[in-house]
């Protein structure tokens, strides 16, 4: 079974960076691209179409009330430079969120979860592979919005993220951002393998954890709690020398 795939956004060179990615799985079948969600729309009435990697922010239909206007939508990864429409992406139950610009890793992850979803769990290890490990190593970076503005963070730089109900805290060696955003979307746009989840309200990088105990552990001099739900999770992430 191939995935009929369909690419929606009005940026040609977004097209162009999924299109390129896409290559390296042969189970997609990429059907079309589409500027604009109207032309998507007509297309969507008349083809078979499994996935869409759908750009959020459009002009005329956002990607969104496209998703909406579908009586029987497709599988959907958003795609988006503007990390606060996450929220609205997952309440629509979409595979993943990507957020632009999208590092190839991060990408792969949303691929084990499309391909999950569609041939049962397994790895793609040797798409990531085929497509050269060296674009494993690109920095990752977070687009938080403070204010008015948007703070690009390289996540090689954070030291642990907290939940402060609504809001999430950034903590940085120097520094510490406080931005609007709920814990667990945050989590689904970190790297893949590089962060753990310890409590509902604590996420941390593993490069940075200076020692481990089984109610907590130490960063920048820190304790960090572990949650009851994460004791199992923690202890063979850390006992196994991830």
């Amino acid at each position: 079974m191939t995935i009929r795939t369909l690419i929606i956004d009005d940026e040609p060179h977004a097209i162009e960076v999924i299109e390129k990615y896409l290559a390296n799985f042969p189970d997609i079948e990429l059907v079309d691209t589409c500027h604009n969600a109207i032309r998507a729309f007509q297309l969507l009435q008349s083809t078979r179409i499994d996935l869409v990697f759908l750009d959020v922010k459009m002009p005329g239909l956002s990607g969104t009330d496209l998703v909406r206007s579908l009586r029987v939508p497709p599988k959907v990864v958003f795609t988006t430079a503007y990390q606060e429409y996450a929220l609205d992406g997952f309440d629509l139950s979409a595979l993943d969120y990507l957020l632009k610009p999208i590092p190839f890793e991060r990408f792969l992850r949303a691929m084990d979860k499309v391909l999950s979803v569609f041939k049962g769990p397994q790895l793609i290890r040797d798409n990531a592979e085929s497509a050269g490990t060296q674009t494993a190593h690109n920095d990752h970076f977070l687009y938080l919005r403070i204010e008015r503005r948007t703070v690009k963070i390289n996540t090689s730089e954070i030291y642990w993220i907290e939940s402060l109900k609504d809001y999430i805290k950034v903590v940085l060696k120097d520094r510490t951002l406080t931005s609007k955003h709920k814990i667990g979307v945050m989590e689904k746009l970190l790297p893949l393998n590089a962060f753990v989840r310890i409590h509902r309200s604590f996420i941390v990088p593993l490069d940075k954890i200076e020692c481990f105990h089984p109610n907590y552990v130490q960063v920048l001099g820190k304790e960090l709690p572990i949650g009851r739900n994460y004791k199992l999770e923690c202890q063979k992430r850390f006992s196994s020398g991830a």
